[in-house]
């Protein structure tokens, strides 16, 4: 070495072969395979280490991606005061803004003129389905339409009402929206919510092959490479899925943590999980990332509770500066094998579906709903089980923490008695069982 700087080329490099042979041999006869392989869901392999020798070379490049924007969702039930809340959510950091409308507003761009000045991304979610409507929104400068009518069947197990047509609306809208967070909140592995989000876009793109936008809507859990490794997977996906209809426009993510693994009792720990599923979908490269509250399952919208969720994403940005690097993963061997494992798998899948007459023709036939309990019901058996850990509720229980007097909102699975076109998708926590004889438990000591 010379001029005292460390020159690598002076270590000999190891291969896989050695490192393996060198832990099976720290592993003093017991199974590697057994003992240091993590099985995860689809057959994802995780080993103990990764080298040069584990990055896909065969995989395309990441398409890049733009600093991340704090998002935020108004549900508007009152313009002026949704008007000024939005006003205000801007000087305290947000960057862009959804709007979920449950009723039809006249001369929207009238209307919120205001809002419209702040020059921020705008998405409208209307909650109803009325072309005339989107035609006259999707003509605004900076407002985006998200509609989504095969969410709404998913989720609902209906088409909206008002509409023989559900994709009449693509001739009103240069933007095809994908909302897959029901596959999340459902219990779909990651793999399972890439394939799912794509063949519901494929839907889309059967109807309208030349959209100007597409939008995905991610809901994301807690473990953490995965998900940083689904999104990277998905943009890929798109890309070989777009070009195969001669789609040009890029997709847009918007990310959010998911229901699924959050909890109402030590309810604090929602921050940590939540904090940690944004860095996910920062690290990953989601566009808009929108922080769901620590509280939101049990209280209503407060301040301060809408606060600290965008705190949370104020610090990973402004602070930890997570937004500085493009695509920060690439290089990672491990990420980019997980990347290339769960897009060779969701690929397989995708294929799948549309050889079985596409996911439609699936969800009519409740394949896709099956997929999904069968993932969720063990994913629930180990919960209940302890062998899946929520710290709180099933690990390192407080015995005196006490939820009955501070339900603002009921946080379980809701069953509705109606007729439905389809078998929704059941939306449901992991926590649930537990809570609820947690409940029980409160209520008899009273």
């Amino acid at each position: 070495m010379s001029d005292n700087k460390l020159q690598f080329s002076a270590f000999e490099s190891v291969s896989a072969a050695k490192w393996k042979q060198q832990i099976q041999f720290e592993l003093k006869g017991a199974d590697y395979n057994e003992t240091v392989v993590r099985h995860a869901s689809d057959g994802i392999k995780v080993k103990p280490f990764y080298n040069a020798e584990d990055r896909a070379t065969h995989l395309p490049a990441v398409p890049k991606t733009a600093a991340f924007k704090i998002t935020e969702t108004l549900y508007v039930k009152n313009v002026d005061k949704t008007i000024q809340r939005a006003t205000k959510l801007v000087a305290k950091g947000c960057e862009a803004i959804i709007l979920d409308l449950p009723e039809h507003i006249n001369d929207f761009q009238t209307t919120f003129s205001a809002l419209l000045a702040l020059q921020i991304p705008i998405f409208v979610r209307p909650q109803f389905y009325d072309e005339i409507f989107f035609a006259a929104v999707s003509k605004i400068e900076g407002v985006t339409l998200l509609i989504d009518p095969i969410h709404e069947l998913a989720a609902t197990g209906n088409w909206f009402s008002g509409s023989d047509n559900q994709f009449g609306f693509l001739n009103q809208t240069p933007t095809i929206y994908i909302n897959a967070g029901v596959y999340h909140n459902a219990g779909a592995t990651p793999v399972q919510t890439i394939a799912f989000a794509l063949a519901h876009a494929v839907e889309y793109f059967n109807q309208q092959s030349k959209p100007k936008d597409v939008v995905f809507q991610l809901e994301l859990g807690s473990d953490y490479f995965f998900e940083i490794a689904a999104i990277r997977a998905l943009r890929l996906l798109y890309q070989t899925v777009a070009n195969s209809f001669g789609i040009t426009a890029k997709c847009s993510i918007i990310a959010i943590p998911g229901k699924r693994n959050k909890t109402i009792y030590d309810y604090n720990v929602n921050m940590l999980r939540t904090t940690t599923e944004c860095m996910s979908a920062i690290l990953g490269g989601a566009d808009f990332i929108q922080n769901r509250p620590y509280d939101a399952l049990y209280h209503k919208e407060n301040e301060f509770g809408n606060r600290i969720a965008r705190n949370q994403l104020l610090i990973l940005k402004h602070e930890a500066h997570l937004d500085k690097v493009q695509n920060p993963c690439d290089g990672s061997y491990f990420i980019e094998s997980l990347t290339a494992q769960m897009a060779r798998l969701a690929l397989e899948k995708l294929k799948q579906i549309e050889a079985d007459g596409g996911f439609l023709a699936s969800l009519k036939k409740e394949r896709i709903q099956a997929q999904i309990k069968l993932q969720a019901d063990a994913e629930q058996q180990a919960v209940d089980a302890g062998k899946h850990v929520l710290i709180g509720t099933n690990k390192f229980k407080n015995s005196a923490d006490a939820m009955n007097d501070q339900l603002e909102l009921y946080p379980f699975l809701k069953v509705q008695a109606r007729k439905t076109i389809i078998a929704p998708l059941i939306q449901k926590r992991l926590a649930e069982n537990i809570e609820q004889e947690r409940l029980k438990s409160e209520k008899s000591t009273l």
